[in-house]
Formats: C-alpha cells, structure tokens, sequence
C-alpha cells in the first residue's frame, strides 16, 4: 500500500512537471519515487511558497496521503487551492473530488463540477470520467447521456479503462450516441485487452449471445474466466451458469456452486437462490438443508420470489427449519404476489390441505387455475383433480376470482 502511495505522489511531481522539470522539482521527485519523504518535502516546500503549481499539487497530495507529513485534509486543500488557481489539473480534480464527497469542505455538486469541467478543460483524465459518471446518473446536473458519452470519450482516448468499458456500454445501449454495436465492441476489447473485468464480461456477454459477434460459446466462457477472478460477481455469476448448463465448457455441478457461491457472497441475488437450491437437492455440493435455507432467505428478503417459494416449502416440509405453515404461507404469498408460479401452487395445496389456511377448495381452484395458466402442469393436474370435488356454480366462482387476480397483476388476491 505504502509503495503504491510513494508512486502516486512520485508521479504527480514528475509526470505533471513533464519537460519542465529541474533542479529542486525533479530531486523532489526522485526522492519521493524512492520514499524519502522529508528530503522531498524539505525540497518542494520553499517551491509551493513561491508559487510552483506542480510542487504545490504535490505538497497538497503530500497532506491528503499522509506521506512525510501527518495526513491533513484542510492542509491538502489549501495547497491543492493554491495550485488549482494556476491552472494545474490534477489539483484542480483535487478539488472536485473534495467537493463531490463533502471531503475537508461542506459537500457541494455545483462546486465539483465547476473544478471538474476546468480540470476535464486541461485534459485531465479522471475529471473527464467523473464529468461523464455525473453527467450520466444527472447528479448536481440534469441528466444529458450525449454530454456523458463526449466524456466518457475523452477520457477512453487517453487509456483510461473504466471510460473505454462505459464508452462501449453507451454504444451498446444507445445513450447519448446512435447505438453501434461494432463500436461497442471495439471499446470493450480496448478496455478486456487492459485487464477490466467488466469489460471482459461485456464481451463475454457479446460472445454468449451473439449480438454483434457470432455467437461463441467458448470464447464467452474464456473471457468469464479473465473477469470473474478478478471479483466481479457478475462474471462469476455467468460462469457458474456455463459450468451448469454446460454451455461453452463440459458440465460440472462442483466447479458451477463454486462459483454461484463466490457470487453470493457478495450478495448477487440469483447467485444465492441458485445456491439454496443445489444444497437443497444435493447438486454439486453435499445436500444440507440448514445451508439451503440460510440461501433461500438471504434471496428471499431481497425479494427473489424463486427463494421464496423455496423458503415457504422449506417451512412446510420443516426441512431446515421447524415446519410452520404460517410462515410458509407467507412467503408463498410473497413469491406468488410476483408471479411464481410453484408458490401459486403451493397456496393451492395449502387451501386444498388447510395448511396455515382453513380449507377452501375454491380457493384452492383458483391458485391452481392462475399456476397452471403460466404452464405448470402439477398446477394444471391439481385443478383438474379438485375441479370433482366442485359444483359448476363453485368452478365459475373460482375462475371469476382467477380472473380478476391475473388482471390486478396477482396482487391483493386474498
């Protein structure tokens, strides 16, 4: 960490001092590159005061690291003002960034994008990229994807990664540009070929479905294992999905929940009811119901309503936890609430049995009607088996009350 900061300081005085460099500035900065920190302050110091923008950037990064000096945010900002008044961009990013966070100065938007545009104005990189991120997500500013992308470019022209992948994403959307997917796919290679995840993810996601790339399952698989090593839980994601399936790669249930659970442990929703689900049947992992509950409700209090409909079956089999039917009802209400078709079922079943409900066969009738509607054919066998126990009167009762929760979206159905 330490030799990584040493860099950075070493690199505002050298890089930024470009030709200019000379005399006290550049043994500043050698001094810095190898850590000897008093000797650089000791040099740049009398330079800040007589008004060297350079020195005082990085007198000012000095402060803000804490490097040969007790780390000081005010003292960073006045050297940082002190230099941004003559123009130097880093500083003047400085002072953005500040602004932005609320940093050492009361938080103001106006205020950081006065400094970034000066400091995108000079060329500077970073300034660009979080001009663009404003510009996009309208903070301080009203949304204007068109200025986004003008700036996302800059930056992506001078090797900036993270610019080049959302330079892509803008062409592969159509914000702010005419949608291009040729040139979506030349700023996402740009940006992989750099080492970005997201941007090899991006590409993969090309490859896997073969928009604006033939399809090419290998290859997507290929670039989803450069991305999701690197942490990015959608990577990781995408190639337990490969490794399940078997798309691009030979099936492997072991290496699948490997990677679903890496997801899921970074909170990825879908990673984590997937995963309940392979404990819960023994698929690639040991079959452990208390760990599929654990996965299930995780999902579930984020409202993926596959999670839920597992957790309310969990709970009235009692597997994993103590059998409750209420509970079960609840988060079988929950998931069919958002069209699930399993827990529709289950609430079925639970009217047909008066699990957690009294008995109600119309009712029953009903819920089995709106699953088997979607294609579940468990559903459909149930409502053809209860639809015996009904007169015609309590059938048309019951398919009026079909009727009238598929309309309303299968809310307030009860």
């Amino acid at each position: 960490m330490r030799k990584r900061l040493t860099s950075v300081l070493a690199a505002s005085i050298l890089l930024t001092s470009g030709f200019a460099l000379a005399g006290q500035l550049e043994d500043a900065g050698a001094s810095a590159q190898r850590g000897d920190f008093a000797t650089a302050l000791r040099l740049l110091r009398p330079l800040a005061e007589n008004g060297d923008a350079v020195a005082a950037n990085a007198l000012g990064d000095m402060y803000r690291l804490g490097l040969g000096v007790q780390q000081n945010v005010n003292e960073a900002l006045r050297w940082f003002r002190m230099s941004a008044v003559k123009g130097n961009p880093d500083s003047e990013n400085a002072l953005g960034l500040a602004y932005e966070s609320g940093r050492g100065v009361a938080q103001d938007l106006t205020e950081a994008i006065k400094w970034y545009s000066l400091a995108a104005g000079h060329g500077n990189a970073q300034s660009q990229f979080n001009l663009a991120r404003i510009y996009q997500e309208g903070r301080g500013v009203a949304k204007d994807p068109s200025m986004a992308a003008h700036w996302f470019e800059a930056a992506a022209a001078q090797g900036m990664s993270l610019a080049q992948y959302n330079l892509g994403n803008a062409y592969a959307k159509g914000e702010g540009v005419a949608r291009d997917l040729n040139e979506a796919l030349k700023w996402f290679v740009i940006a992989a070929a750099q080492g970005l995840a997201q941007a090899q993810a991006a590409l993969a996601n090309m490859y896997a479905s073969g928009e604006g790339v033939p399809k090419d399952l290998t290859a997507a698989v290929r670039l989803w294992l450069l991305a999701a090593p690197q942490g990015l839980a959608s990577a990781q994601h995408d190639l337990a999905v490969a490794y399940f399936n078997g798309f691009g790669v030979q099936q492997d249930y072991k290496e699948a929940a490997r990677w679903y659970r890496l997801a899921a442990e970074q909170g990825d929703i879908d990673s984590q009811a997937i995963l309940g689900a392979m404990y819960d049947n023994g698929l690639g992992v040991t079959q452990d119901s208390n760990e599929a509950v654990k996965w299930f409700r995780a999902a579930s209090a984020k409202g993926n309503d596959s999670a839920q409909a597992n957790l309310g079956l969990a709970y009235a089999k009692g597997q994993g936890v103590p059998r409750d039917f209420a509970e079960a009802m609840k988060w079988f209400r929950a998931s069919a609430a958002q069209g699930n078709s399993t827990a529709q079922d289950s609430i079925g079943v639970s009217y047909r049995q008066g699990f957690g409900v009294p008995m109600d066969n119309v009712r029953a009738y009903m819920w089995f009607s709106l699953a088997a509607d979607q294609g579940n054919q468990g559903a459909a066998k149930n409502r053809d088996d209860i639809r015996l126990l009904l007169s015609q009167q309590q059938v048309a009762q019951a398919v009026e009350l079909a009727r009238k929760c598929g309309a309303a979206q299968f809310q307030n159905c009860e």
